[in-house]
C-alpha cells in the first residue's frame, strides 16, 4: 500500500517523470526552415553538425548516425570486431552496449562495476582479457566519464580498441577535456531523454583518420563517391559511386541534425542546470537513513544525465517495488535504470547466468532513478527531494 492510498495527501498535484526534453521555439524553428528547404536528409545540417561536433569535443572527426545503437554498431565495425572476437563491457547498462558486439559476430564479456561510483571497474577489464578480447566498450554511466586514463592505459598494453559508451555523457568533461575525444571511439546518443535531443540519433568521435573512413563507410552501405577509395577510376561519369565493403543504412536526417544542432547551443545551460540539481538532491539525501547516493571520481566534471539514489534495506523495511509505488503515488515518477544486460532471456539462453557480476547485481537490486531535467523548477526539485524523504521517513 502506498501513503497516498492510506489517505495522505500526495507531495505534488501533477505528475513529474523520470526525464523529459527541453524543445523550445528555436528548436522548432531549426527544424521547419529545413523542412521547407530542398534537403530533408544527407543535407548541409548533417556536415554543419558533425563540424560542431568536433568543435565542441576537440575529436579530430564526427560521424552522425541514426541513433545511439547505429553508433557503437559502426564503432565494432570499425575497429574490426568479428566472430570468434571477445568485447568487455558492463552489464549495468542499456542492452545496446552488449548487443553491439553480437552484431558483429563476437561474444559480450561482462566486467564487474566500482560499488561507489558504479561505472566499470578498470581491475575487473584486466581480470577478464583473453587471447580473443578485441575492444573494451566503457559505459559512462549516468554520465560520469569512467577512469579514461586507466581505461586507455589497459586497452594500450593489450592491443585492444577503447570505445567511449557516453551515450550518458555529452557535456561531461574528465580531466579538463571533454568527453569525446578521450577515446578511440566516443559515441553519443541523442534520445529524448539525453542532454541534447534529435528525437533520436547518434554519432561516433574519433581522432583517427582510418576509423574514420570505416566509419563513414559503415553507416552509408559501404559506398563511397572518394576517388581516393575506389577500385576503379570513375570513367563514367560523375554520377559513378562504389560499393567497396559492407555497411548499414544509419544515415541521419537533415532536419534531425538541424534539431541537434540547435540543442547544442544550449547544452551548456542544459548541463549548468543539470549540476545544480544534482548539487541540491546531493544535499539533500546526503544524511538520510536509508538511501545511498552515488559518488564520482574527482577527474570528472559530470554532466549527470541520470540521478539515481540506492535503497539501502538494511535500513528500509520495504521493498524496492513498495518504495517506487509509495513515489509514484507523491506523484513523483521514478524509473530503474538498468536491468543487468545478462539477466535478460536473450543472454540466458546464449548461456550466461545470474552471478556474473556481484557488484552489479547487488547495486541493481536497489537503485532508482528519479527527476532530473533541466526545464524542472525549483519547486520541482524541491517536492522530489520532500517525497523521497517522506517515503524514507516511513518505511524506516
Amino acid at each position: 500500500m502506498t501513503l497516498a492510498i492510506k489517505g495522505g495527501k500526495p507531495v505534488r498535484e501533477n505528475k513529474i517523470y523520470y526525464g523529459r526534453q527541453w524543445i523550445d521555439e528555436d528548436d522548432i524553428k531549426a527544424v521547419s526552415d529545413v523542412l521547407r528547404g530542398d534537403y530533408i536528409t544527407c543535407g548541409p545540417h548533417v556536415v554543419s553538425l558533425e563540424n560542431k561536433l568536433c568543435e565542441y569535443t576537440g575529436a579530430k572527426h564526427a560521424s552522425v548516425v541514426s541513433n545511439g545503437t547505429a553508433a557503437l554498431h559502426c564503432a565494432c565495425l570499425a575497429a574490426g570486431v568479428k566472430e570468434g572476437d571477445e568485447v568487455i563491457t558492463t552489464p549495468l547498462t542499456f542492452a545496446a552496449s552488449a548487443n553491439c558486439a553480437i552484431y558483429c559476430g563476437a561474444k559480450p564479456v561482462f566486467a564487474d562495476v566500482d560499488m561507489k561510483t558504479y561505472n566499470i571497474d578498470p581491475e575487473s577489464i584486466k581480470a577478464h582479457i583473453t587471447d580473443k578480447t578485441k575492444a573494451v566498450v566503457a559505459v559512462d554511466f549516468t554520465g560520469q566519464a569512467v577512469k579514461v586514463e586507466e581505461i586507455n592505459k589497459i586497452c594500450h598494453d593489450n592491443g585492444l580498441v577503447f570505445i567511449e559508451d557516453a551515450a550518458h555523457s555529452i557535456g561531461t568533461k574528465y580531466n579538463g577535456k571533454q568527453v569525446g575525444s578521450l577515446a578511440d571511439m566516443t559515441t553519443f546518443s541523442f534520445h529524448p531523454v539525453k542532454t541534447v535531443t534529435g528525437g533520436e540519433g547518434g554519432a561516433i568521435l574519433t581522432n583517427d583518420d582510418e576509423y574514420h573512413t570505416k566509419l563513414v563507410l559503415a553507416h552509408t552501405h559501404g559506398i563511397t563517391h572518394d576517388e581516393t577509395l575506389m577500385e576503379e577510376a570513375p570513367h563514367e561519369g560523375p554520377w559513378y559511386y562504389e560499393q567497396i565493403s559492407m555497411g548499414f543504412n544509419y544515415r541521419l536526417t537533415d532536419f534531425q541534425a538541424a534539431l541537434i544542432e540547435s540543442q547544442l547551443t544550449k547544452l551548456d545551460k542544459f548541463a549548468a542546470r543539470r549540476k545544480e540539481i544534482v548539487a541540491r538532491y546531493n544535499e539533500a539525501f546526503k544524511d538520510v537513513p536509508g538511501i545511498i547516493i552515488q559518488e564520482e571520481i574527482p577527474e570528472s566534471d559530470t554532466c549527470r544525465h541520470l540521478y539515481i539514489i540506492r535503497l539501502d534495506f538494511d535500513v528500509l523495511k520495504c521493498t524496492r517495488r513498495e518504495f517506487f509505488d509509495a513515489m509514484s503515488a507523491e506523484n513523483v515518477q521514478c524509473q530503474v535504470h538498468y536491468v543487468p544486460v545478462y539477466y535478460f532471456p536473450f543472454y540466458r539462453h546464449l548461456g550466461y547466468e545470474k552471478g556474473l557480476c556481484p557488484n552489479a547485481e547487488k547495486i541493481y537490486e536497489g537503485i532508482m532513478s528519479i527527476p532530473l531535467y533541466p526545464k524542472m523548477t525549483d519547486d520541482d526539485v524541491s517536492d522530489v527531494i520532500e517525497a523521497v524523504r517522506k517515503v524514507a521517513d516511513y518505511y524506516r
